[in-house]
């Protein structure tokens, strides 16, 4: 076979030809701001895990259970059993288009249930212009997580402290997320910081289905853009009015910010180490709107409390609070399908020495049905408790443990033939990675 051509001057060339014309794009960045392609610009993160647990079949297998892995994967609930487990694989782009405005796009590959899915978790604009004043502006708009829980944080919307989120923050992940337009504005009074955050949005119109036909879960999988998420066997009358599964990024009432939505938080830090905050939650929906797949609009709507505290120097309290209620259906006999009412709350308190820090978390969840068609067999009522440990292993890598104990009732599962008080037990060891 012939050797290619070698061209010792032309590789030169081009060589110092990609140098100059990085340096200048570099240069460009410095003096700009503007950065979309260069390689700080782009983030990869990702997770693997051992995990063991035992109880009762997870909702992702099309149960009612609680976590995201279950005993036994059909049947019966089952012995403990220890599995490595695929976590989440993350794309965060970041670029900037000047010093005021940035987008975050973040597309995800996590394992569901028996198999792995990938697409796509935030898509935004951000703007926030510089200021040196007692008054700062900042907005986003496009595909996003409102401004709910205490327990995630940067691009790729991670847990900090455990590897499972609350209750509460486990059902924002998986069903409440919007394509909207949030502002905000910071105004600084002396010591005290108040924050006031609004936001028009749609796109989040069957928000509630999942809490109102499994209830509470306990899991860190995320809701992605036209994926779908898993409801369990449902009692005879749903059954033949709703597909056993939602699409919790969904318009449904008739094109897009027809009927849009809203949020709007307030949150006020003192001049001690304690922050304050309120948000309330309407998605507007039309709960009479249904698709031809028999998908249907769901008016849900919650007041959201959340506090930070500093105990000491090395101890952090974090408790959120939430209540809120979901409609969906027909009006028949003064009584709507669905009428649930949801509420959950949790006390996190961190303990931190030197890099590492041991986490405990607490809280209650519960749901009660009023509505024609959905009754008090779907009501449940439970707790749950975790204990984490964190520890950073460099500038890249972390490693995390967990146990964590929950317990419902819910008469629903007899329907599957299966005692309506269950408990599960589930320990987790977590590898993260970010580059």
């Amino acid at each position: 076979m012939p050797r290619p051509p070698n061209y010792p001057w032309m590789t030169r060339a081009l060589f110092a030809l990609a140098m100059v014309s990085l340096g200048t794009s570099s240069a460009f960045a410095q003096s700009s701001g503007f950065d979309v392609f260069s390689p700080d610009t782009v983030t990869l993160a990702g997770n693997g895990r051992l995990v063991g647990v035992d109880g009762e079949r997870s909702w992702l297998d099309d149960g009612f259970g609680k976590l995201a892995y279950g005993g036994r994967d059909e049947g019966e609930p089952g012995d403990f059993r220890i599995r490595p487990r695929f976590g989440e694989a993350a794309l965060i782009w970041q670029p900037r288009f000047g010093w005021a405005l940035s987008g975050t796009v973040v597309g995800i590959a996590q394992r569901k249930g028996d198999h792995i899915e990938a697409g796509l978790s935030e898509a935004f604009v951000g703007f926030k212009p510089l200021s040196g004043g007692s008054i700062k502006l900042s907005a986003r708009a496009g595909l996003m997580w409102p401004p709910v829980s205490l327990e995630h944080s940067g691009p790729e919307w991670a847990v900090t402290e455990t590897i499972t989120p609350s209750a509460i923050n486990s059902w924002i992940g998986e069903e409440v997320k919007v394509v909207g337009l949030e502002s905000s504005l910071l105004a600084t009074r002396g010591r005290h910081k108040i924050t006031a955050t609004a936001a028009l949005f749609d796109v989040n119109d069957t928000a509630g289905a999942l809490l109102s036909f499994r209830g509470w879960g306990l899991h860190d999988v995320k809701a992605l853009a036209f994926h779908t998420q898993p409801l369990p066997e449902p009692n005879e009358f749903i059954e033949y009015v709703q597909p056993r599964f939602t699409h919790p990024v969904k318009e449904m009432d008739g094109g897009f910010l027809k009927r849009p939505g809203f949020y709007a938080k307030l949150a006020w830090q003192p001049p001690f180490p304690v922050r304050i905050e309120a948000l309330h939650y309407d998605n507007n929906s039309d709960p009479e709107s249904v698709n031809d797949a028999l998908e249907w609009g769901w008016r849900t709507k919650f007041n959201n409390f959340g506090l930070v505290a500093d105990l000491g120097a090395k101890t952090q309290l974090r408790a959120q609070a939430i209540r809120g209620r979901t409609r969906m259906g027909i009006t028949d006999n003064g009584a709507i399908w669905v009428d649930n009412r949801f509420r959950s709350a949790f006390a996190l308190v961190t303990q931190r020495f030197g890099i590492s820090s041991i986490t405990g978390r607490i809280e209650a969840f519960g749901t009660r049905n009023k509505g024609g068609e959905l009754v008090s067999d779907d009501d449940e009522h439970g707790w749950a408790v975790t204990l984490a440990g964190r520890h950073p292993l460099g500038e890249y890598a972390t490693v995390l443990v967990e146990a964590l104990h929950v317990s419902s009732r819910r008469e629903a599962r007899e329907r599957e033939g299966m005692a309506p008080r269950q408990d599960q037990n589930q320990i987790q060891a977590q590898l993260r990675l970010r580059w």
